[in-house]
C-alpha cells in the first residue's frame, strides 16, 4: 500500500519537475493551511480530520481513517512526530502544487518531505501525497 501512495507522489512530482512555474501565493498558502491542518490532526491522533484532507485517490488506496493513520504511523514517523516542521520551497502548474517542508523528527534526524496537493472541483486542496527523504540522502 505504501508503494501505491509514492507511485502516486512521484508520478505527481515528476510532472511538476518537469516544468514547474512559480506557485501562486493565494494556493500556496492554501496548500499550506491543507498540510498544517494535517499536522495538527496528527498530534491529536484524531484519524478522522487528518484522513479528510487527503485526496480521493489516497482514500481509495486507504479506505479508511484507521488504516490510514496506521499507514503514517509506519511509514511516515516524521511527519507523524516531529520536533519542527518548516515550510520550504513551493511550485505549481495547473491545479496541483508540491510543497516542501523541512522536519527534525522527534530524534532530531533532518528529513525533507515533498508533498503534493490537487486542486479539488470544489476549490479546496487534497493531499495526493508525500515523499520523505532523510536530508542529504540521494534520490
Amino acid at each position: 500500500m505504501r508503494i501505491a501512495a509514492l507511485l502516486v507522489a512521484l508520478t505527481v512530482a515528476l510532472g511538476i519537475a518537469l516544468g514547474p512555474v512559480a506557485a501562486r501565493a493565494g494556493d500556496v498558502s492554501a496548500a499550506q493551511g491543507v498540510i498544517q491542518a494535517q499536522e495538527r490532526a496528527f498530534a491529536r491522533d484524531d484519524a478522522a480530520a487528518a484522513y479528510s484532507h487527503a485526496a480521493p485517490a489516497i482514500k481509495e488506496i486507504f479506505p479508511a481513517p484507521d488504516i490510514f493513520m496506521s499507514m503514517v504511523q509506519n511509514g511516515y514517523a516524521p511527519v507523524y512526530r516531529h520536533k519542527s516542521f518548516e515550510f520550504g520551497e513551493s511550485k505549481s502548474e495547473g491545479s496541483w502544487i508540491a510543497q516542501r517542508v523541512h522536519i527534525i523528527d522527534a530524534n532530531g534526524e533532518a528529513w525533507e518531505a515533498l508533498y503534493t496537493l490537487e486542486q479539488q472541483p470544489d476549490g479546496s486542496y487534497k493531499i495526493t501525497g508525500c515523499s520523505l527523504l532523510k536530508a542529504g540522502q540521494a534520490v
